[in-house]
């Protein structure tokens, strides 16, 4: 199986078996099938705080890079 290459930007980790093997991966260096094995089952508090860690690291990343998109 290929996995996405960790990148290691929202600083999120959770253990997670590759290859019989636990290591650290940040959330968004998981597939999708691992993201949905973590997301399962937490609550709406849970959720919300994810969400807004990934929003900050998106608006981080945008600043760090002075990117914007053009829409």
């Amino acid at each position: 199986m290929s996995f996405p290459i960790q990148r290691k930007l929202d600083g999120v980790f959770f253990r997670v078996q590759r290859d019989g093997k636990w290591l650290d991966i940040c959330f968004s260096d998981l597939t999708e099938e691992e993201m949905d094995v973590i997301l399962a089952n937490r609550s709406e508090e849970w959720l919300k705080n994810m969400c807004k860690i990934l929003g900050n690291t998106i608006r981080r990343i945008g600043d760090d890079l002075n990117i914007t998109t053009s829409g």
